[in-house]
């Protein structure tokens, strides 16, 4: 591993209403003390859907719990007549640290295109969220142009034009591996996370590219998870299903117990 701290994300998609999520969040800090997580070394996120996030928020602040909140999307706007739509400035006001954007079922089932996510992380600049950027593509586009070149297009696409680029995180999801059960080998991670970070170099710094993490999303389990991670090109982990699994997600969490360092 390098020396950016890890970082786990539990994205719980469109499940679990809000009791669900304070009895998830309460079995996972159970069970992460038993073991004795240490959260200094691997930060760990939960995204819960918005219904949920201010009784998430409630039971961290009332416990004292050291997981971080992140939000599944938000809108471009900060504020106006946008039925439906969810502010970064609320979001900032409960406490939410990350925030996806582009995530490939949004890209997909929602049409967002580049310009719209653009908007979006400019509106998490502006807001003090840190956007976890998506990018990924379809196995078609992966046999059509290569390793990365769709990821490395969507990243410039979404970090274009910003007049200020404050932190972020991106998050490399191979679409033709979420929810296949399909997984990316350990090795086309790091390839992939090696080249989004040299492109981060050449749109922004090398210093900022050096401190950007990247994670890989996709069908990770306990299983798997520890492969990944042996990379020091990949900084953490998008977790999707087995995020809702406080036994798989508390191993994932732990995966430093089965990397050689």
């Amino acid at each position: 591993m390098s020396d950016r701290k890890p970082l786990i994300a539990g994205n719980w998609k469109m499940n679990l209403d809000h009791q669900q999520g304070i009895a998830l969040v309460q079995k996972l800090a159970w069970t992460l003390k038993d073991v004795n997580h240490d959260y200094d070394k691997v930060e760990v996120a939960v995204l819960p859907p918005f219904t949920d996030l201010r009784s998430v928020q409630t039971l961290i602040d009332a416990d004292k719990l050291q997981f971080v909140i992140g939000a599944q999307d938000l809108s471009k706007f900060d504020s106006g007549a946008y039925t439906g739509e969810v502010s970064a400035q609320f979001l900032n006001k409960l406490d939410v640290k990350y925030v996806l954007v582009g995530h490939s079922e949004r890209r997909t089932l929602h049409n967002e295109d580049g310009d719209v996510i653009q908007a979006k992380v400019a509106a998490a600049f502006r807001n003090n969220l840190i956007p976890v950027i998506c990018v990924g593509e379809t196995l078609e586009e992966l046999e059509q142009q290569g390793a990365a070149a769709v990821p490395i297009q969507q990243l410039e696409k979404a970090l274009e034009g910003h007049k200020e680029i404050g932190e972020f995180v991106v998050a490399y999801e191979p679409v033709w591996a979420i929810g296949t059960g399909k997984v990316a080998t350990a090795e086309q991670a790091a390839e992939v996370a090696k080249k989004l970070r040299s492109s981060i170099s050449e749109l922004v710094s090398d210093e900022v590219a050096q401190v950007t993490r990247i994670l890989y999303g996709g069908s990770v389990k306990s299983a798997n998870v520890a492969g990944f991670l042996a990379s020091e090109e990949v900084d953490g982990v998008l977790v999707g299903g087995a995020s809702l699994d406080v036994g798989e997600f508390t191993g994932i969490c732990r995966f430093q117990k089965h990397v050689s360092l």
